[in-house]
This record gives C-alpha cells, structure tokens and sequence, in this order.
C-alpha cells in the first residue's frame, strides 16, 4: 500500500499535458468585455460585474464579443471552437425622459395581425429544402397570425409539435424556410 501511495505523484507527473483539461481564463473574457465596451466594470456603460470565476469554460482561442440586442444591456462572449457562449449584463446608461417616453408610447401600441390559422384548422406542416421535402397532416392547437408559433397535433398518441404558421391551412417547421 505505501508504494502505490508514493508512485501517486509520480504517475500524475507523468499524464500527458492533452488529457489535462484546460479551462478559459475568466479575466481574458473580462478584459474582452471591457475593450469592446469601453467602460471598466462597475461603470456605467460597462460590465455590472466581472465574469463568474467558478465558471468551468472550455479554453477558446479566439472569443468573439457582440452586443446581445440593440438596447446594449448584455454583451454576448462566444466561442465557436469549442462552442459556448454567455451573457455579461451592462450597466445600461439612463435614456433621456423624452426618448422612455417614446419608447413605452411605442410599445404600449402592439399591432396584432389577423390569425390565419385558427383552433381545430386542419393544417399541413411542410419542411425541406432542394433534393427533400417532408410534410405531415395535422389540427391546430390555437390561432396562429403569420410568422407565429403555434402547436400541431400531428399524432393523437404522441405529443404535438410546434410549427410556424404561413398561411391558411399551411405551416412549417421553426428553422425552416417556406
């Protein structure tokens, strides 16, 4: 017992430097934030907080930083070998009294389109591209406008799908095109 407990050491010396995993290092992404930003963290304009550290990412050699939305209230910190991403919260920067009073005037006012789908519709959910198509008959769940999500019960035993709706009686697949 008391030879295998000092080759230990030894043996973890001798693993290959590959099969030992290595992580991102934290403060790298927080610099990456700060530099596409331009506001350290805690400032305004900035970071609200440094990346988590007990985060366990896989080493990325070349993150990729973006704004999340046009609000700029998150920076998005991507990886696309090996692939990961997390969101990094702003401090967002006050607006102006006039343009939140233009911006809750504005979404205040939703414009609803008509469905073109309604519940019980028999519909057809069709998904393809050049060289395939697929299509399966189904009943709608509930009313759909065009471009809207909505669930298809394609198989009373099994559970219904989402598709998109296109136009009366027509749908398809999100992540498909019509």
């Amino acid at each position: 017992m008391n030879r295998w407990i000092w080759s230990l050491p030894l043996m973890l010396a001798a693993t290959p430097a590959a099969a030992q995993v290595r992580f991102q290092d934290t403060a790298t992404l927080d610099m990456a934030v700060a530099q596409f930003t331009g506001q350290a963290i805690g400032l305004e304009g900035g970071a609200r907080t440094p990346v988590d550290r007990r985060l366990k990412l896989a080493a990325c050699p070349l993150p990729q930083v973006e704004w999340r939305s046009a609000a700029q209230d998150a920076v998005v910190v991507r990886c696309m070998t090996p692939v990961w991403r997390i969101y990094v919260p702003v401090m967002a920067e006050p607006k102006p009294a006039m343009q939140q009073a233009a911006a809750m005037t504005v979404a205040a006012a939703p414009v609803r389109a008509e469905p073109v789908i309604k519940r019980g519709d028999p519909v057809t959910v069709a998904a393809g591209s050049s060289g395939f198509s697929i299509t399966r008959d189904g009943i709608a769940m509930g009313d759909a406008a065009p471009g809207a999500r909505f669930m298809v019960r394609v198989d009373p035993s099994k559970p219904p799908i989402q598709a998109v709706a296109i136009e009366p009686g027509r749908a398809t697949l999100p992540g498909w095109a019509n």
